[in-house]
C-alpha cells in the first residue's frame, strides 16, 4: 500500500480530486496518509478533516532557517511512512534538503505545458495571466518530479486544454483544473504506486 501525503496552501481542489480518486477506485493501492499545509486556515485542512484524514499545519515561517523547516517537514514524513509526496497547489520553495531525502518520490502539479509559462513567479491565476497575453491557443497541466529548480524535474504526464476567444484568467483557470488537473494528477499516483514509474538520464518513463 502506497502511502502519501499530500502538501496544499489553499482550498484544495486538487487534494479532493485526490481523495475522490482513492474513494471511487480510480486511484488504487494508496492511502492518503496526511495533508500537510504551510497555512492554518486553508480549507484544504476542513477537506482533510471532512474525509478523516490527519491534517497538519508546518509553516517555513515558524522556523529561524530552511534547514529547520526541512527537518520538520522529513520528520513528519518519516512519522507518516510515506512514500510520496504530492504537492497539490503547494506555494512555499521546497527545501533542498528535502529534495535531497525525497529524490524522485515528490511530484508537483502545475497548470501550464512546462517548459512553458513556468519558475518562479508563476502560480495561480499569475500562470493563466500569462497564458492569454501571449495570445497562447492551447495550454494545460503538467505533473513532474520535483528537483531544485523551480517547475522543473522530469515530467511524468501531461495534458492539453484549449483556450476560448473571450476566456478570463478565472474562467480558464477552472477549465485547466477541469479538464486536465484534476484527471492527470491522481492518474500520476495510481502509475506510482502501481511501480509504473521508472526515471531514466533524468527522463521519466511509463512501464
Amino acid at each position: 500500500m502506497q502511502k502519501i501525503a499530500v502538501c496544499v496552501s489553499g482550498g484544495g481542489t486538487n487534494l479532493q480530486a485526490i481523495i475522490d480518486a482513492v474513494n471511487n477506485g480510480t486511484i488504487k493501492n494508496t492511502e492518503i496518509s496526511i495533508v500537510i499545509s504551510n497555512k492554518e486556515n486553508a480549507y484544504a485542512l476542513e477537506r482533510a478533516e471532512k474525509a478523516g484524514i490527519k491534517g497538519v499545519c508546518i509553516s517555513p515561517k515558524s522556523f529561524d532557517s530552511q534547514d529547520q523547516f526541512a527537518d520538520e517537514m522529513i520528520k513528519t514524513l518519516e512519522e507518516n511512512n510515506i512514500d510520496l509526496v504530492v504537492l497539490a497547489g503547494y506555494l512555499v520553495i521546497i527545501p533542498k534538503k528535502l529534495i535531497e531525502t525525497y529524490r524522485n518520490r515528490i511530484i508537483n502539479i502545475h497548470p501550464s505545458l512546462i517548459p512553458s509559462h513556468c519558475g518562479m513567479g508563476y502560480y495561480g491565476l499569475k500562470v493563466h495571466e500569462s497564458v492569454l497575453s501571449h495570445g497562447n491557443k492551447v495550454t494545460g497541466a503538467t505533473v513532474h518530479f520535483v528537483d531544485e529548480e523551480a517547475d522543473h524535474g522530469p515530467i511524468l504526464l501531461q495534458k492539453a486544454v484549449e483556450v476560448m476567444e473571450g476566456d478570463t484568467p478565472e474562467v480558464l483557470q477552472r477549465r485547466v483544473m477541469e479538464q486536465a488537473e484534476w484527471i492527470i494528477l491522481p492518474k500520476a499516483i495510481d502509475l506510482i504506486g502501481a511501480g509504473r514509474v521508472e526515471i531514466i538520464d533524468n527522463i521519466a518513463h511509463i512501464k
